[in-house]
């Protein structure tokens, strides 16, 4: 009882601590002013030309969002959410974090790092998803990492296993005097949404910065957190920065239905006007989700030898399909910018080693 205690104290004094001057900086501060955070991101990512691949494409410029560099274990886009999620765990007194995902989890991995940085107990339950046994999937990318990052791995069978596991542990935790806080796969909630409402702000004043009065943003709908935040943050910028999602976890009317449930509450929460209805494509998910395809494949192979440039099997190489794939066909528009938001998920390539190495070849001379 007195550890339990003694670790939320110390996790609640650093939320205090570092919330008050993160909450007010930037144009976004001061609607999240009363919201607790916490800061762990590196902000603000890069936003930088991808010349090289533009100009493979023949299409516009292309700019690419960096959240691969938010730091924390190799960094991705749930640094952001956990800021807000972890911020109202640790308000609340919570010691643990329960959550959720599939065995290559980039969310789990970087909830078992940001639990490691704040002094909490982070159990992470995770089902059996994608129809992979092989040992590099069931031992590398970011399950080893989690591990690494000392996290308490619970791999079951499926999604009905992992809810129930999730119960009992949140009722161990109860029970040894301690309170969990439980997220769930993506950390995609309305309080989640509101690192990538804040992020919104950050994207509207990079592209001002560079003169960019009309740009198209492509990312990835797969629990849709990100995509509700920014659709939620971009508000009167929506029209001038419209957003396409390519679906990556299941179709593209249930991406949207879900992506727009989150984007009003999390508006509402703001206090902003409804957002628009988000805008998902479908045709990029293949067999389903954590599924290779050869269009992901493309992808990854054009931006790692165009750009220097390393995206996952998962999420952002299928997402960066959809996007090559719209800019082949005359999408965006003339004066239209593309921008692709990377939302990382690097640690995935090495569990997906094998089907590249099936595929490398060698550039010619």
């Amino acid at each position: 009882m007195g550890n339990s205690a003694e670790k939320a104290g110390t996790a609640a004094h650093r939320v205090r601590a570092l919330s008050e001057s993160q909450r007010n900086a930037g144009p976004a501060g001061p609607l999240f002013a009363k919201i607790p955070r916490v800061t762990l991101a590196h902000l603000p990512t890069p936003l930088g030309d991808a010349r090289r691949l533009s100009e493979e494409l023949g299409g516009p410029r292309i700019l690419i969002k960096r959240d691969d560099c938010t730091g924390l274990a190799i960094g991705g886009n749930k640094v952001r959410k956990l800021e807000f999620l972890l911020g109202e765990a640790i308000a609340e007194g919570c010691d643990t974090i329960l959550t959720t995902g599939g065995v290559q989890s980039n969310h789990a991995r970087q909830t078992a790092a940001a639990c490691a940085h704040l002094g909490l107990r982070c159990e992470l339950v995770l089902p059996r998803m994608v129809p992979r046994r092989d040992e590099l999937y069931e031992s590398g990318g970011n399950l080893l990492l989690d591990k690494l990052l000392g996290a308490r791995v619970h791999l079951v069978d499926d999604i009905a296993a992992a809810e129930s596991k999730m119960r009992e542990l949140q009722d161990l935790a109860a029970r040894r005097g301690g309170r969990a806080a439980v997220l769930p796969a993506g950390g995609s909630t309305p309080t989640g949404a509101l690192g990538y409402a804040a992020a919104a702000s950050e994207i509207v004043e990079q592209l001002a910065d560079a003169g960019i009065t009309r740009a198209r943003i492509f990312v990835a709908a797969g629990t849709c957190g990100t995509l509700a935040g920014l659709l939620a943050g971009l508000g009167a910028h929506a029209e001038a920065f419209p957003i396409t999602a390519i679906a990556v976890l299941e179709d593209a009317t249930a991406s949207a239905a879900r992506a727009d449930t989150l984007a009003r509450a999390c508006s509402t929460r703001l206090g902003n006007s409804p957002p628009p209805p988000a805008e998902v494509l479908d045709g990029f998910l293949g067999d389903g989700y954590g599924m290779p395809t050869d269009e992901m494949h493309e992808a990854v192979e054009l931006c790692a030898r165009r750009e220097g440039l390393l995206l996952d099997p998962v999420y952002t190489g299928k997402a960066m399909a959809g996007m090559i794939e719209m800019v082949r066909a005359g999408k965006p528009g003339p004066g239209e910018t593309a921008v692709f938001w990377h939302t990382g998920g690097t640690p995935g390539l090495f569990a997906y080693g094998g089907d590249f190495h099936r595929r490398s070849t060698t550039p010619d001379p």
